[in-house]
């Protein structure tokens, strides 16, 4: 797999764009100690106006490069717990599904569909709105909203496998079966998963900015989305407020569905592009 991966260089160039920002988002409190709050100049000063401010400050005095970094930790960390909590719920949900089907299966196709019945980012709003905004809060509204789809990936590809002879195999043997679902054919299923998830994240990031642009992110934590939402007033007479968070969040996403894709062609090579030209 990972031989298949690295020869897609598009692939590549966005492992190479995530470990940036990685990097960035760990070293932001080595880079800058002060944190992203402090006021370090005068206001509005513009990109490479003074030496140690190279993305310039904001409308309060702040360092944009420092809340670039810092806002980095918080898309990351709710982009990856928020589809770690998507996966928890969805994947035993659409294994039992997709397994045991009958009753199991059309009670839990009706709750997946109840979720679905909502726009997620207008069921977002509504579940960060009723709780007091937080990473938390944020964080387990996303996660809310990205389950469905997995717990019917998981079904479809469990539905799929259950026929299978190795599966029929097990049975013979003598496994029970809660075993076969979870030795046999829940391994199988983690291309899929794993695909899936790399792009969950970026969707993730992608909601949590929208929200903090909205006015319902984290008042204390720094986050793109935020920088965007407090630059929207400013956009004429100082447009790198908005312009390098925005471009954060485009190479962010980008990077990661490069990956989804190079992971989708190096796990599945016979669906892949080269594989059907």
């Amino acid at each position: 797999m990972w031989k298949r991966f690295r020869k897609n260089p598009a692939a590549m160039a966005g492992v190479v764009l995530l470990l940036a920002v990685l990097a960035i988002a760990l070293l932001a409190p080595v880079l800058f100690p002060g944190g992203p709050w402090k006021m370090v100049q005068r206001p509005f000063l513009t990109p490479g106006t003074m030496d140690g401010l190279p993305l310039g400050t904001d409308t309060l005095g702040r360092n944009v490069a420092a809340q670039l970094a810092y806002g980095a930790r918080v898309s990351l960390l709710v982009g990856l717990v928020s589809t770690l909590v998507a996966l928890l719920i969805g994947v035993p949900l659409g294994a039992l599904a997709g397994f045991y089907g009958a009753w199991v299966d059309e009670g839990a196709m009706r709750f997946t569909e109840f979720f679905q019945t909502i726009p997620n980012f207008a069921l977002a709003i509504v579940l960060v709105a009723i709780f007091e905004p937080s990473l938390g809060s944020i964080t387990l509204a996303i996660a809310i909203v990205s389950w469905p789809p997995v717990a019917r990936l998981v079904r479809a590809e469990v539905m799929a496998l259950r026929q299978r002879e190795f599966v029929e195999a097990a049975r013979l043997a003598g496994l029970t079966r809660r075993r076969i679902l979870i030795q046999q054919v829940l391994p199988n299923t983690v291309s899929p998963i794993i695909v899936m998830a790399s792009l969950m994240v970026a969707t993730a990031i992608l909601l949590e900015s929208s929200l903090s642009f909205l006015g319902l992110g984290d008042p204390n934590a720094m986050s793109w989305g935020y920088m965007i939402g407090s630059a929207r007033t400013v956009i004429r007479s100082a447009w790198w407020l908005s312009f390098f968070p925005g471009v954060a969040i485009i190479l962010t996403v980008l990077a990661l569905n490069l990956i989804g894709e190079g992971l989708n062609d190096a796990l599945n090579p016979h669906l892949s592009r080269k594989g059907t030209s």
